[in-house]
This record gives C-alpha cells, structure tokens and sequence, in this order.
C-alpha cells in the first residue's frame, strides 16, 4: 500500500488519467493457502479501502489487483477514484498449468468491466485474460469499441519470455485493433520471479513504450485513441469478426484532464541471454534473502564454476560486505581448488573462512570401522565429507543468522548427482534451475560484462570434479555436460519421450540412463531447497512427479 500511495502522487503530479498496478498488487501474487485465511481475505479487503481514501482529492483513476470475496474468491481489479471503489472486475480466465494453481483458490468473473473517461472506452482484463486467443478481447475490442484495454499482471519470468510477451502483445493489439496497457510485476516471490517489461502498444502494434526488466518503476505514457479509428478503418477485418455475448458493467469515471507533463517514450532493449538469466538470478536471491528477513549469506566454495557463479550472484544481489565464502579442504582437495577459491574471493571483495574437514573425516571412519569391517570404501565415505561440509555451513547459519545457498545446479539436481544433507543442505538454491552448460555460459558473459576475470580462468578449463576421491571427475558418472544437458532438455521442459529423444540422434543406452536417473532421484529432489525458476519447466511448483510409481517409459 505505502508503494502504491508513492506511485498515486507521482501519477497526479504528472496529470494522468489512469494508474494502472500489477495483478493482486496489495495481497501479492501468489498468495497460495493464505487465501483460505478468512483474516487475510479481510485484511486485504481492508487496505484497499485505506487505498482507496488515499485517493479522495485526486482526478487520477486507479486500477490496482485485490482479492473480491461474497459468497467465494475472485481474483480481481479494484477501480478507485475520489475516495470510493468505484467498480470491481473479476478475472474471467484462470490459468492451471505449470505454476499457476488459480482454479484452487478463486471462482472465475462473468461480466466485463468497462471505464467510460469522457468519449474513451477502456476494457479491464488481468493477466491470463489477454492471453486467451479470443475473450475477453474480442468483446472488449469487437463488442464494446473499447479505445484501451488495460492488463494487471503478474507474469513469472523464465528464459525468453520478455521478448515473447512483447510480440505477443504486439500482435494481440494489430489483431484486435486496440491499444494495449499491460503493467507487469517485479520482483522475487519464493521461487518465482517477475521481470517487469510493462509495455504500452497502439492500435497498430506499435511499441510506445517498454518498460525495464527487473526493475521497478513508473511510465508515463499518452496515448493517441484516435489511432484506433484510423487502424480500423485501413483494415475492415473486426467488422466481420464476432465476439461473445458477456454481460459489461459499464463506470463513468469522468472526462480526461490535460495532456500529461510527463512521457516516457522509452523502449528499453532486452538483453543478450546470459544477461537476462543472470539478472533474474540475481532478482530472486535479492528477494528472498531480504523479503525473510535475512541480511548476510554464507557459501560454500569449492573452487568450481558452480560455487563461483553463486557467490557472484550473491555479492551482486546483496553487496560484498554481507557474503561470507568457506573453503572447507580434505586429503583430496587440489592445490589448485584452494588457490582458485581464493582468488575469486578476492577478486570479489568478501570474506572467507577456511575450516578443513579431514580430521573430522577420519574421526568418522574411525567411528564406523567396525560396523564397515569388511566393506570396500564406495559412495558412501564419498558423502560423508558432503555432509561434514553441509554441517559446518549450518552450524555457520546458527550461530550468525547467515542463510546458506546451496550451489548445485540443474544437471546434478535431475539426475541426482547431489547428495541430500551435504552439499544440497541450505536455505536458497541459487541454479537450481540452471544447467550446468549455462552455468559456463553465464560466468563467461559476467567476466566479459565486468571487462576483467573475476571467476578465474582456471575454473573454466579445469574438469569438473566433486574431489571426494582421488581423480574424480564428474564425467566418471554423467555424459559430457553438452550432450546430458540437452538431453535433459528434450525430457523435463519439451516433454519428450526416451525414444523421441534418441530419434533426434543421441544414444539409446544413454537416454535410458539419463532418464532413468531423473526418475530415481526424485525423492532428493522433494527434500532440497527452493530456488529461482528461470526455466519454462522447474524442479518445484511445474514438476509435480510422484516419488512411488513402477511406470517406465518404452524405448
């Protein structure tokens, strides 16, 4: 609310008409079983209308998201002018797939909302309405001659999709031949993050401004409606298109003022790949270290890309003074994993800790001899030296209130090659839903961005190794990075059965042993932390796969 108070008094300062907020912008999206708080449905209810009072001596109209409840939920956009609620429009398309859940929560709108603002129409959607291929579009546009259709979102990023949604809503508005408002939520909210990109399009698709990505802010905007008239009448297509027969609501919010002394004619560009994933990543540690009330975070470092590539997020999502880096070295630690540790932390300014574990690891095998006598050394002594360093790291948490972010990435946590308690122990996993060939990639991008090697080179032409045994190396037990990431790709995010995939030329034994590794660690995959989705398919709220199942897919 104290957000939206700051943006009504820009919006009137700069004479607008309209003041558009995110979808759910007072409650927060998503607000999952909250909603089934009677208290938060009546806490919600009771900042809008302090919202709402706010507005009593201003001309601006303002749309802001809220949850509606009477006989059930309804996610919804509240219109405020003069002090009062001057109408309610509920979503009328709730999205059930991949993240989203709404069906569970909220029952669906049956009317459409129309403001009347002297001879301008503007229909109200949220969210999912403008993604559907035809309503509430069509009516709004078609049925109504609707001049703007403004959209409340909270749109959750992965890879792609800034550019994505920007064509899309370019298209949307040439088809229908109407301009679009389409204000979109920033910020982390537990694994998800929302990238911004508000976007305003003419009647023609024309882009007349986009907004940054990642970042909060307002834009000011006027449009020329007349434009409408003039799309319409060079392309006749709308008059011979139908739209449904809804029940609208029509609210007189009174004429429009001035011509605003603001405009921000801005089209931001949206960035090269490794860029954007980065920024998401660093959106999401910022948020949800600081959201839950933390202010330091403490990293294991190995001295390998993945742990590098964390501390590098971290130090740019909270600043160097509140990372704290630990080398924790056994018999098998490499020279060159020490010096490489270190010179990342140096390079990136924070403090570091070296706690060895050998003693420890000896103290254990010690411990357990005689219940291993006659046992050969395995896997199991391997994880054991994870799991000292995973009890450091929280016994480090404890004491000072640090979070710990875990640092293994999307190749280990799909097939397992983690180990629960140890290296997956921790509060935040940063590339959870990062590949391990993207981890590269970005830490390449971020040393070319900063014009200087703060990840050292070493790190990027080394083999990937765990060193839990003399000579490992993570090639022992995975395909080359290259050839299993894409396998995995094809399997988690494209859906892809193992014969699909391996008509697209991989192997059919390694396909099998890739997938069949997927499914085998899914109950490591229910015990790890949450982490930043930046992928259209995550490990989380998109992969819901029983651990109990004897189903195998053919090949």
């Amino acid at each position: 609310m104290k957000k939206a108070i700051e943006a009504l008094k820009t919006a009137e300062e700069r004479g607008s008409d309209l003041l558009i907020f995110p979808e759910l912008f007072l409650p927060g999206y998503p607000p999952e079983d909250l909603m089934l708080r009677l208290s938060f449905l009546r806490e919600n209810r009771r900042y809008l209308l302090e919202l709402a009072s706010h507005t009593k001596s201003c001309e601006v109209t303002v749309l802001v998201g809220f949850i509606d409840s009477d006989e059930d939920a309804y996610n919804a956009a509240a219109v405020l002018k003069r002090g009062e609620v001057l109408g309610v429009y509920r979503k009328m398309f709730l999205p059930n797939y991949g993240v989203f859940d709404e069906r569970r929560y909220f029952k669906p709108g049956e009317e459409l909302l129309v403001l009347k603002m002297g001879d301008v129409k503007i229909g109200v959607t949220i969210c999912e309405d403008i993604w559907n291929p035809v309503e509430p579009s069509a009516s709004l546009s078609l049925g109504e001659g609707v001049h703007l259709v403004a959209n409340l979102s909270a749109s959750p990023y992965h890879v792609g999709k800034p550019r994505l949604r920007k064509e899309y809503l370019s298209m949307k508005a040439y088809d229908y031949h109407t301009a679009i408002a389409y204000c979109n939520m920033v910020g982390g909210q537990d694994e998800l993050v929302f990238d911004g990109g508000s976007i305003v399009v003419d009647a023609s698709g024309e882009v007349i401004s986009y907004g940054k990505l990642f970042e909060e802010e307002i834009i000011t905007v006027d449009l020329d409606l007349d434009e409408n008239l003039r799309v319409s009448l060079l392309d006749p297509r709308r008059r011979y298109m139908r739209s449904q027969n809804y029940p609208v609501k029509i609210v007189d919010v009174g004429g429009l003022r001035r011509k605003s002394s603001h405009f921000d004619p801005l089209i931001h560009p949206i960035p090269k790949r490794e860029e954007e994933m980065f920024r998401a990543l660093v959106t999401g540690v910022r948020d949800y270290v600081r959201k839950n009330g933390f202010e330091k975070v403490v990293i294991g470092l190995s001295g390998g890309m993945d742990s590098s590539l964390v501390a590098v997020i971290a130090t740019e999502a909270l600043g160097k003074e509140n990372v704290k880096g630990v080398l924790m070295p056994s018999m098998y630690t490499s020279k060159s994993s020490l010096e490489d540790a270190q010179k990342l932390a140096e390079n990136l300014g924070i403090e570091t800790f070296i706690i060895p574990i050998t003693d420890v690891f000896r103290s254990y095998l010690d411990a357990l001899k005689e219940v291993f006598a006659g046992k050969e050394p395995d896997i199991t002594e391997e994880n054991i030296q994870a799991r000292i360093r995973g009890n450091y790291l929280m016994a480090l948490s404890n004491k000072f209130g640090w979070l710990v972010l875990t640092t293994g990435n999307k190749s280990e946590m799909a097939t397992g090659y983690a180990t629960l308690y140890g290296d997956m122990a921790g509060g935040f996993a940063v590339i959870k839903d990062v590949y391990k060939t993207d981890v590269y990639r970005i830490g390449r991008w971020y040393n070319e961005w900063k014009g200087r090697e703060i990840i050292p080179e070493n790190v990027f032409v080394k083999p990937p190794s765990a060193e839990l045994r003399p000579g490992q190396t993570d090639q022992e037990k995975l395909p080359p990075y290259e050839i299993l990431d894409e396998i995995l790709k094809l399997y988690i995010e494209e859906g892809l059965d193992p014969e699909e995939i391996a008509l697209k030329g991989f192997d059919k034994k390694m396909v099998v042993e890739v997938t069949e590794m997927v499914r085998k660690n899914e109950y490591k995959r229910k015990q790890a932390a949450i982490g930043t989705k930046i992928s259209t398919r995550a490990f989380g709220k998109d992969w819901r796969m029983p651990i109990t199942n004897r189903f195998r897919e053919p090949l």
